[in-house]
């Protein structure tokens, strides 16, 4: 195990020639891609990894650990045998559960946070033009799921939410629901597609410890940089987007003139805020931006980000713990509200509302929020989405928000192409 990484290869040619490149290396074997900007990583099968659950932290270099917490993970990480070590993996919603003392709904010791170092990492610094796709992109065959499935129950959750909100201490809650897919997505495919028409703040796809996913992240959780400086962008408030000039700009001014999304924002930001003065030096935390329109596929939103210096002691894990999971995927209080996403909703969250995390040797760290996004795990494809519930929410205007979401990544659909009999 005294190994040294050797230096990802960076890529000279077309990112779409990388993908295709890291797709057949990894034939069918664990797989990461995590686009930030302009670069693009690949990360192609498992040199080594780690995997944390509720009883037990393992890894390919170091002793269990019983009962762990995320500190565990920075002090393992700080052991492993590669110098230049960057890994790649997951953290599932349940893993906040967890850490508030709550029964996460999952059977046996499920992994809540799974991370490799690869054999390989492919680097591509030169993405193709927007809008442009590639000839190895099959013809889409229409994917065209029912996205009022379960309408009425979940205007009921939503409904039960802000009586909640009315009468308890619970402030904010995002309520989510699934949309079921036939099978045969192609994921891979959908990627190379969605990446080009979302605008996104990271586009990812992974096969990795039983779960694929491809998804648009509006958001990071946390971004962490070597020097130590944080940044988190919370997304709260939302309009259709991509309905014409007119109507798009319209939208635009409702969102920044509707008291109760900008509320909600305001709410999210000013926890984020609390987050981040936890972590950071005293003085340095500051909003550098206000409620800037972002759009993010089918939706715009308002934006907001939060920065800071670290403390002395700290780093890129005490980050991720502070801010993990959103709290714009999850609530306010985030303790209450991980008890009504619990009660509400009827299944666990799994990767959505979670992260995809790239960390390294250096102390950075980039965690996308697992947002519009496809899932496949154990023979089941999906789509999921929610909306923020507060006092002011009507249940029609919150159904409608989470269609305007799953649109996002709807129309990108790819289905894999029949085999020949």
């Amino acid at each position: 195990m005294s190994e040294t990484l050797t230096s990802p290869a960076q890529a000279q040619a077309p990112e779409e020639e990388v993908l295709e490149t890291a797709v057949r290396m990894a034939a069918g074997g664990p797989l990461v891609v995590y686009q930030n900007g302009p670069v693009t990583r690949h990360a192609v099968g498992v040199r080594a990894e780690l995997r944390f659950s509720a009883q037990k932290l393992t890894s390919s270099w170091a002793a269990p650990v019983s009962r762990p917490q995320l500190s565990d993970v920075a002090r393992v990480l700080e052991a492993c045998p590669y110098p230049q070590w960057r890994v790649f993996g997951w953290a599932r919603f349940e893993l906040a559960l967890h850490r508030a003392g709550l029964e996460t709904g999952l059977e046996g010791d499920e992994t809540l946070l799974h991370l490799i170092v690869p054999e390989v990492e492919l680097v591509a610094d030169r993405p193709d033009e927007p809008g442009e796709i590639s000839s190895s992109v099959s013809p889409v065959s229409p994917v065209s799921p029912d996205l009022l499935v379960g309408a009425d129950t979940y205007r009921s959750v939503v409904a039960q939410a802000v009586e909640e909100i009315r009468t308890t201490a619970l402030d904010k809650v995002i309520l989510s629901r699934a949309v079921e897919l036939p099978p045969g997505i192609d994921l891979v495919a959908t990627f190379r597609r969605g990446r080009r028409a979302v605008a996104a703040a990271r586009s990812f796809h992974l096969d990795l410890g039983g779960w694929q996913a491809t998804g648009f992240s509006p958001e990071t959780v946390v971004e962490v940089a070597p020097d130590g400086q944080v940044s988190t962008q919370p997304l709260a408030g939302t309009r259709a987007f991509g309905l014409g000039p007119e109507k798009d700009a319209a939208n635009r001014s409702e969102l920044l003139s509707d008291l109760k999304e900008i509320a909600e924002h305001a709410t999210s930001v000013r926890l984020a805020l609390d987050e981040a003065e936890a972590i950071c030096e005293e003085g340095s935390v500051h909003v550098g931006e206000f409620m800037r329109v972002l759009p993010r596929g089918a939706v715009q939103h308002l934006a907001s980000r939060v920065k800071g210096r670290l403390r002395p002691g700290y780093g890129a894990w005490d980050a991720f713990a502070a801010f993990f999971p959103a709290v714009t995927a999850s609530g306010i209080p985030k303790a209450a509200a991980y008890s009504a996403i619990q009660r509400l909703e009827s299944t666990p969250r799994g990767l959505y509302s979670g992260a995809v995390i790239v960390a390294d040797h250096t102390g950075a760290l980039d965690a996308a929020l697992v947002l519009r996004s496809v899932f496949t795990n154990e023979g089941r494809s999906w789509l999921r989405a929610g909306a923020g519930v507060v006092g002011a929410s009507r249940p029609e205007r919150e159904l409608e928000e989470t269609c305007e979401k799953l649109a996002s990544v709807v129309p990108h659909l790819v289905l894999s192409p029949a085999p020949r009999s």
